[in-house]
């Protein structure tokens, strides 16, 4: 069942797991981001977001909001300009580009809309690439492959190219290549934004189990409906995020609403 969103509040006040009880994976405290021109552009202004292991959480903005920004920063595409943004305990701003390159590639799971998968290489192939910079054995790789396909439903295409998959078959491929390397957060950029009606349950249904499954999931979208999946609903409005008050919904309903049966295996950090 659907959750109503509720009344809104600041972000960072309401919702996810108490701080005593983990530490947040995602963890933004008055964040700033300002583009130099004439006038300066403040694109983030005073973000304050905290995101704990499991959670799934929504960011909801239109286009010229800063959404955008806000997923550069997160994934540590771009750096913040103020404030202070730690991801898994780490500093980001301390990090030069080399360890903030490692940082983005061993623990962030990036999933697009336009899924970026390579037309002539197999569908385990492309998944297998998601792990290419561990410099581990193709054996080792291809069998991390099999397995993130078999948790998304998708070990019947493991040599299928990508251009005789659907559209919803596509964006599976891609959440098994962002999970191969068993990141701390699935960041997920408008992954429904290519998809049908059909296409765009099933995405969701998959989501669901993930989480499910202790996977944590940060979807970035302008559909209120996407967000109405989410625990945890936040909404950025120029450059400000305030949070729509939480309604938890059991882990087993979660799991129900999955399309999996549920999600079969965990992958493990080589």
């Amino acid at each position: 069942m659907r959750r109503k969103l509720g009344p809104t509040v600041r972000a960072g006040e309401t919702g996810g797991l108490p701080p005593e009880a983990t530490a947040p994976v995602i963890d933004l405290v008055n964040v700033s981001k300002v583009f130099p021109s004439d006038p300066p552009v403040q694109a983030l202004n005073g973000v304050t977001l905290k995101i704990y292991p499991g959670e799934y959480v929504a960011i909801v903005g239109q286009s010229g909001s800063g959404k955008s920004t806000l997923l550069n920063v997160l994934g540590c595409l771009d750096r913040h300009t103020s404030g202070d943004y730690r991801f898994d305990g780490i500093d980001t701003s301390a990090l030069n580009d080399k360890r903030r390159t490692t940082l983005r590639g061993r623990r962030i799971g990036f999933v697009f809309q336009s899924f970026h998968l390579l037309p002539h290489r197999t569908v385990v192939e492309n998944v297998m690439l998601g792990e290419l910079y561990l410099a581990t054995a193709r054996s080792a790789r291809r069998r991390r492959a099999l397995e993130t396909l078999e948790m998304v439903g998708m070990s019947h295409r493991v040599d299928f190219l990508p251009t005789r998959l659907s559209g919803g078959e596509r964006q599976r491929v891609a959440i098994a290549r962002a999970l191969i390397g068993n990141p701390s957060v699935l960041l997920c950029d408008e992954p429904t934004g290519n998809l049908d009606t059909h296409n765009t349950e099933v995405m969701l249904d998959l989501l669901d189990a993930l989480v499910a499954r202790g996977i944590t999931v940060l979807i970035i979208t302008h559909e209120v409906a996407v967000a109405g999946r989410a625990q945890r609903c936040v909404r950025i409005s120029d450059g400000v995020l305030t949070e729509d008050a939480p309604a938890k919904r059991p882990a087993t309903q979660r799991a129900a609403q999955g399309n999996l049966e549920p999600v079969l295996v965990e992958v493990t950090r080589p």
